[in-house]
């Protein structure tokens, strides 16, 4: 599978539980944290969940 690494660019503060939650599960904390992933159906799925809170490059 493809790697791809997601960056988180925005504030996790004042978002629904949920998306928080999602954002941790990606492993990813604080901003600017970075973490690079296979591209399996379930990552997708998660990173398009909170897309506007991330920054995402195919690797």
């Amino acid at each position: 599978m493809a790697q791809i690494q997601i960056k988180l660019v925005r504030s996790v503060i004042d978002r629904p539980e949920r998306q928080k939650r999602t954002v941790q599960a990606l492993g990813l904390g604080k901003m600017n944290s970075t973490r690079t992933v296979e591209n399996t159906p379930e990552v997708a799925g998660m990173i398009k969940a909170v897309q506007h809170l991330l920054e995402v490059t195919e690797l």
